[in-house]
């Protein structure tokens, strides 16, 4: 239980704005490590004290600053309040946070898969349900285009990793494209992902197949092991981040309903990429992430792999902490913002596509930064034709996450 002299700290954890019924809004927090499955929404009158819990600062002198801003009283009492009831939901670092996050990691270490952790949410866990809302709902909606451009050989593919229920027709159109153009001899797919928990390396590896409704997606362990052998820094150690993170397990669905009955296995890589996202450089000049990535290209070669970047664009609107919704002028100059983006990873300039999408990392919040730069180097001299291109609007209040399907061919 916290006391007035206790530090209390916020672990890394997801904090978005959604809309609630009594309060008009309120500050949610989710956990990103799978530590805690529920979630945590804070009266927006209480977030300045739930910023405050950094570890650095007591609670009572939490109560003195928040009462100083404000100017009205806030008794220590509400912070030690707020601070106990954190702990116990296991928001905050502490005993219980410790032990809880040991028993989760020992229990995913003896797991044999990564368990489908969205099933059922956010996508149906009976398989006949799923399969039959990605044929419909997904691939159906995305009908073929009549005037494709003339195919190559498929090299790598972005897709979105929203969730199937908001981005079933931009799916559709990634992974319809990736039926019809799967050369014959692939059996390997790279499978780049968002990391939505912060990360302490620039990429995650997992030496874990997947577990999904539809039957479980093996790992390459040989090629992972390659791969993590030629690195210089610990690739597992972020390994647990893979628990609950939706981006690489929403394309391991999609990529079992694909392939059907066809042998394949996947080389699952969470690419956080931080340092470089906070300084603005280019990774090229890492040393550690330009190791990792030829490594990569490397075994892309070897095995003629299709690399796959579950990748949403901008993150924009009162969720994401702006003022307002966006309204029809803001959201052409962000479809105009987003396409010239999509014009450097469609000419396959990986450095291009870092410059400019980082420049405006702030505003617009492009999660998917990591995951299409690390596709675009390692998926070696293609061209890219974009599939779809869309802006998933929130109904009750107006936030707009962008994304897009793109494919790369040689």
């Amino acid at each position: 239980m916290a006391q007035s002299n206790s530090k209390p700290k916020l672990r890394p954890i997801e904090a978005i704005i959604v809309p609630d019924d009594e309060l008009g809004s309120v500050l949610m927090l989710r956990d990103t490590e799978g530590i805690q499955e529920g979630h945590v929404r804070i009266p927006r009158p209480l977030v300045p004290i739930v910023a405050r819990m950094t570890g650095r600062t007591t609670c009572a002198e939490i109560a003195r600053e928040v009462s100083s801003e404000a100017g009205q009283d806030v008794p220590v009492s509400l912070v030690v309040k707020i601070a106990t009831e954190l702990e116990e939901a296991l928001f905050c670092d502490g005993p219980a946070y410790r032990k809880a996050k040991a028993d989760v990691e020992r229990a995913f270490e003896e797991s044999p898969l990564r368990p489908a952790s969205h099933a059922g949410g956010a996508y149906h866990a009976d398989p006949h349900k799923l399969a039959s809302y990605i044929d419909q709902e997904c691939l159906r909606a995305a009908a073929r285009p009549k005037h494709r451009k003339k195919a190559g050989t498929l090299r790598a593919l972005i897709s979105p990793h929203i969730d199937p229920w908001r981005g079933a027709v931009c799916y559709g159109h990634a992974y319809g494209h990736l039926a019809r153009a799967l050369p014959k001899d692939v059996d390997t797919f790279v499978v780049f992902g968002t990391s939505h928990a912060p990360m302490r390396e620039p990429f995650a590896l997992l030496r874990k197949g997947f577990d999904t409704p539809l039957g479980p997606v093996p790992c390459d362990t040989a090629h992972i092991d390659q791969i993590a052998a030629a690195a210089d820094f610990d690739v597992y150690r972020d390994r647990l981040n893979h628990k609950r993170e939706h981006s690489i397990e929403f394309q391991a669905v999609f990529l079992r309903h694909i392939m059907g009955e066809r042998p394949f296995r996947i080389i699952p890589i969470l690419a956080g990429l931080g340092d470089n996202q906070q300084s603005g450089k280019d990774p090229a000049t890492s040393k550690s992430v330009e190791k990792l990535l030829s490594a990569v290209q490397r075994v892309v070669e070897d095995t003629s792999a299709i690399v796959v970047a579950g990748a949403d664009l901008a993150h924009v609107g009162p969720r994401f902490g702006d003022p307002r919704p966006y309204d029809k002028g803001h959201r052409k100059t962000l479809d105009e913002i987003d396409h010239t983006s999509l014009d450097h990873a469609l000419s396959g300039d990986a450095s291009a596509f870092w410059a400019h999408v980082s420049g405006d990392l702030e505003t617009r919040r492009v999660c998917g930064l990591g995951p299409i730069y690390s596709l675009l180097r390692v998926a070696g001299a293609c061209k890219g034709e974009l599939l779809h291109y869309e802006q998933t609007v929130d109904p009750e209040e107006g936030s707009i996450v962008s994304h897009a399907a793109v494919a790369l061919t040689e």
